[in-house]
């Protein structure tokens, strides 16, 4: 039986203030060709997923806190309990707010590594508006 133990996956550290603990795929003990999950904790106040897309579908669930979310058009704040659906090929950014970290999962397949991690490690990933579409400036609930 592979068992991921979150406790003793130390993850990476990401320049936009988070980290990563990869529980499905990875640097953990458990792989799989469809699908790729892990936990990403979010620093207070400006920890974040950067701007970015792939071609794989992924999913966030907020575990705990909340976050603005930017997909595609839309713009908007997720919090604990709740899920959202990124398409494939759709720019997708998240970003703490509160003074308390977020946590989240994700879960994106086919398995493979994104190169938004290396794009970020190495100082190359787009700003939004510059080779990537601009961030949506208003929230549609409330517009």
């Amino acid at each position: 039986m592979k068992i991921a133990d979150l406790a003793l996956i130390e993850g990476r550290r990401y320049p936009a203030g988070r980290r990563t603990q990869n529980i499905v795929g990875g640097a953990s003990p458990i792989s799989a060709s469809n699908f790729c999950m892990g936990l990403v904790t979010l620093d207070p106040r400006g920890g974040q997923v950067p701007w970015h897309n792939h071609e794989q579908e992924e999913v966030y669930v907020i575990l705990e806190g909340s976050a603005e979310l930017c997909v595609g058009e839309e713009r908007g704040m997720i919090t604990a309990g709740q899920a959202v659906y990124i398409p494939s090929g759709t720019y997708h950014q998240l970003t703490n707010l509160a003074d308390l970290a977020c946590r989240m999962i994700y879960c994106f397949g086919p398995a493979g590594e994104v190169a938004h991690w290396r794009q970020e490690l190495e100082g190359t990933l787009p700003l939004p508006g510059e080779g990537t579409p601009p961030l949506p400036t208003t929230d549609p609930l409330t517009a």
